[in-house]
C-alpha cells in the first residue's frame, strides 16, 4: 500500500468503491480485516481515500468480500432508478373510482407491482374474476373489502391480510359504506 496524494482521484475513487461495496454487503470493516488479515486501521485509510492498497492488496481484500477485481471495478454504485416516492409521484394504474397507486410505475425491470389500492364503497375489480401467473399479498389498512379467491371468500377487516396464487380466479369488491385501502404486492410485476 502506498500514501496517497492529497488531490488522487484514483485512491478516493478505490476507497468510496470499498466502502459502498463493503456497505452493500452488509460487513463492518473488523469482519473484514478478520477475513482478509487486512489491519482494520488499513481499511479505514484505504476507505478515507489516505492510502492507496496495491493490486494484490485489493485483491486479498476483495476475496474476503467475496469479490473479484473486475467486479468491484464494473459493479454500478450509482442506480438511476428513483428509490423514494411521495404520495403525489405515485402513478394511478386504477380505472373508473378504483384507485390503484403503483410504487415505482417508471422503474425498468420492475420485478413486483407494490400498489397502495382504494376501493370507494360499492366499487369492485369488475363482475368477471381475473386469473394469471402469479402470486399476490396483501394487508387492509383501512375499511373492509369481500375477497373471493377461487370458491372462497371472506370479509377482511383492518389489519387482516391474504396470500394467494393469482392463477386462481379472484375478484375483490367493497360491499360497506365506507372507502377500503389495502397495500398489496404482486409477482410478476404487472406492466399497466
Amino acid at each position: 500500500m502506498t500514501t496517497a496524494d492529497q488531490g488522487s482521484d484514483d485512491a478516493n475513487d478505490v476507497g468510496t468503491r470499498l466502502k459502498a461495496v463493503r456497505l452493500m454487503r452488509n460487513i463492518s470493516q473488523r469482519e473484514l480485516a478478520k477475513r482478509t488479515g487486512v489491519t482494520h486501521s488499513s481499511l479505514s485509510l484505504i476507505e478515507q481515500g489516505k492510502v492507496s492498497p496495491s493490486v494484490s492488496s485489493l485483491k486479498k481484500i476483495l476475496d474476503g468480500i467475496p469479490m473479484t477485481v473486475g467486479e468491484f471495478f464494473t459493479l454500478d454504485l450509482q442506480n438511476t432508478d428513483q428509490i423514494f416516492f411521495s404520495p403525489d409521484e405515485l402513478q394511478d394504474v386504477g380505472s373508473g373510482n378504483l384507485s390503484l397507486k403503483l410504487v415505482g410505475y417508471n422503474r425498468k425491470n420492475r420485478a413486483m407491482s407494490f400498489i397502495v389500492e382504494t376501493y370507494p364503497p360499492g366499487v369492485d375489480t369488475g363482475h368477471d374474476m381475473m386469473a394469471y401467473h402469479g402470486e399476490e399479498a396483501g394487508v387492509v389498512i383501512e375499511g373492509e373489502i369481500e375477497i373471493t379467491i377461487g370458491a372462497q371468500h371472506r370479509l377482511l377487516k383492518a389489519g387482516d391480510s391474504y396470500y394467494f396464487s393469482t392463477t386462481q380466479p379472484h375478484r375483490f369488491r367493497n360491499i360497506s359504506d365506507q372507502p377500503c385501502r389495502i397495500v398489496s404486492c404482486s409477482t410478476p410485476a404487472k406492466h399497466f
